[in-house]
């Protein structure tokens, strides 16, 4: 067994081990703290995104109840615009139904007050023709003797002169 690789040396051990010591400070000097940085750094990243990530649900969260809050407020002033718009309607109809009414009785308060008036105008003129011809009757009856024949021919004529329309005055 002469092979130098499996015969151990005292002296290749010893500078094995320095060189091993001496790349341990190395690393430790100016390896080690730069990586401890920047895992640390790694970490607060990570405990950072995790952080907002809780406050990013919970203002979803919060959203999500304020938005259906909302929701509620508005389904409430619709329900209660709908109800007022009704009321309103009802309201407008009922004035309106009580303005046609007033302008139906108004209505028939001037036809009644024509018709009146027209009667009381139709009565007057038919009482002047009346005595008109009531006195031409009694002028023809003045102005002579009448036998059954000469009152039904007079009747005759008056009626055929009424028929004919009035007489031209």
């Amino acid at each position: 067994m002469n092979n130098p690789l499996v015969q151990p040396d005292p002296g290749l051990a010893i500078w094995t081990i320095v060189t091993f010591l001496v790349l341990l400070w190395l690393l430790a000097r100016f390896a080690w703290r730069p990586l401890l940085r920047a895992l640390d750094s790694r970490q607060e990243t990570i405990r950072k995104s995790l952080e907002d990530a809780r406050k990013a649900r919970e203002e979803m969260e919060a959203l999500g109840e304020e938005s259906r809050r909302i929701l509620r407020q508005a389904h409430a002033d619709a329900e209660a615009i709908v109800a007022g718009s009704r009321a309103e309607a009802e309201k407008l109809r009922e004035e309106i139904r009580l303005k046609a009414r007033e302008d139906a009785e108004a209505v028939v308060r001037e036809s009644r007050l024509r018709i009146e008036t027209e009667t009381a105008r139709a009565l007057r003129e038919v009482r002047g023709e009346i005595a008109d011809l009531s006195i031409e009757i009694a002028s023809k009856l003045i102005g002579r003797n009448f036998t059954k024949e000469d009152q039904s021919a007079l009747i005759e004529e008056t009626l055929r002169e009424i028929e004919a329309g009035p007489r031209p005055s």
